[in-house]
């Protein structure tokens, strides 16, 4: 009993006591703003044909659609051209804001709002990638995916190294700006009755608003450490339920991929891989399927392997080793989709799910080469290379108001 009560006491102290994964969950960040961020601009010249008023899936029938399944997105809150050229830049905007992780707790809640609007107004154009893209968005607005590889981790640094300097720290203007202008624009969505299609994701802006508020409040004014503490414990246990929630996600994919192949009839004789292969709509290199489709050996390798793959994933997460061997494959995997098939942006997305599962002492390496590859190129003023992991390390607690 008693070590049954000091391993329980301890997983709690774990998730309680910290934000884990502090590099997995900026991989995701980074991965799915990144992925979402191309895709608008790629789109940028057919923005009007995919969500505009005057596409194809007209207004009136998008209204329709979300009154029935009260699907959530502002841009059917006006026809106007205005609106959704406004709404399509605030959501490349967010995206670019979170890539970046600046003020990553606002932009998060933005991103959300982006990605949810835009694919909801048009349900019919997306893949799978945009499902993972669609979910993930909205587990992103739980993480403190700020922590590192970030411009809040970097501001944070410099402001804790100005403490401890002893300089004065000037008073974070922007974001109380952000904060009130936020209020005003929930305010006068929620009285115009705008959210008309259901109640969570206005709850949960409302939620996320008042939180920030009471996050600032606490810190500015409270004598006491104490509820800086007790904030701090909620947001870890928010963080590592939602990073837990997007690994059970990746699994859950994977699982019933793997499962659903099996029950083909394709997949057991080992053709699936070849079909699309031979479609016009899949064949951005006709030269290069061909070439991998020559040998039905191959064909039948691949269609067996990437069953087998999908199938095992979840249940070698307990031995590290074969995890990692599994996700390099499937990371490979999905590269060669993105280009034999011509879907960059489903295997972005389901590259950066896979990424949650790298091993945090991959991600350090990674991050000091990029650091030391960055340095070669910016220099200080005294022509010196800056430290190379100024804003590796995961900063403690709060990283600023708004972010």
């Amino acid at each position: 009993m008693n070590r049954f009560s000091l391993s329980l006491s301890h997983a709690i102290a774990r998730v309680t006591g910290a934000a884990l994964g502090p590099y997995q969950s900026a991989v995701i960040r980074i991965g799915f703003a990144g992925t979402w961020l191309l895709f608008l601009l790629r789109e940028f010249p057919h923005r009007q044909e995919l969500y505009g008023p005057a596409g194809p899936w007209g207004w009136n029938l998008a209204k329709e659609l979300t009154a029935d399944n009260h699907a959530f997105t502002a841009l059917l809150w006006s026809d106007g051209q205005l609106w959704f050229e406004c709404f399509y830049t605030l959501a490349v905007l967010a995206s670019a804001a979170l890539l970046l992780g600046w003020r990553s707790r606002t932009a998060s809640v933005l991103f959300m709002v982006g990605v949810l609007s835009l694919q909801n107004r048009s349900v019919f154009l997306g893949d799978g990638g945009d499902n993972v893209l669609h979910l993930m968005s909205f587990y992103l607005v739980f993480t403190r995916c700020g922590q590192v590889w970030s411009l809040d981790a970097r501001r944070a640094a410099r402001l804790e190294a100005a403490r401890a300097r002893g300089e004065r720290v000037p008073a974070d203007r922007v974001g109380p700006v952000l904060w009130a202008v936020s209020a005003l624009a929930l305010v006068l969505t929620t009285f115009t009755g705008r959210f008309d299609n259901g109640w969570l994701i206005p709850a949960l802006l409302w939620t996320a608003w008042a939180g920030l508020g009471l996050w600032w409040a606490v810190g500015r004014r409270a004598r006491s450490q104490e509820p800086r503490i007790l904030l701090d414990v909620v947001a870890n246990v928010l963080h590592n339920g939602a990073l837990f929630v997007i690994m059970a996600e990746a699994c859950l994919i994977y699982a019933t991929a793997g499962w659903y192949k099996i029950q083909g009839s394709r997949w057991q004789d080992g053709t699936a891989v070849y079909y699309p292969l031979h479609l016009d709509y899949f064949s951005p290199w006709p030269g290069l399927a061909d070439l991998m489709s020559a040998s039905g050996t191959i064909m039948m390798a691949v269609a067996y392997g990437t069953v087998m793959v999908q199938v095992a994933f979840p249940f070698t997460l307990f031995n590290r080793r074969v995890k990692n061997v599994l996700l390099v494959l499937m990371m490979l995997e999905h590269a060669v989709i993105a280009v034999v098939l011509g879907l960059p942006f489903f295997s972005l997305a389901m590259i950066t799910a896979d990424a949650v599962f790298l091993p945090t002492s991959f991600l350090r390496r990674l991050g000091e080469l990029a650091a030391r590859a960055r340095g070669r190129f910016v220099r200080r003023d005294d022509g010196r290379v800056p430290p190379p992991r100024s804003s590796e390390e995961p900063t403690p607690g709060h990283v600023g108001f708004m972010a």
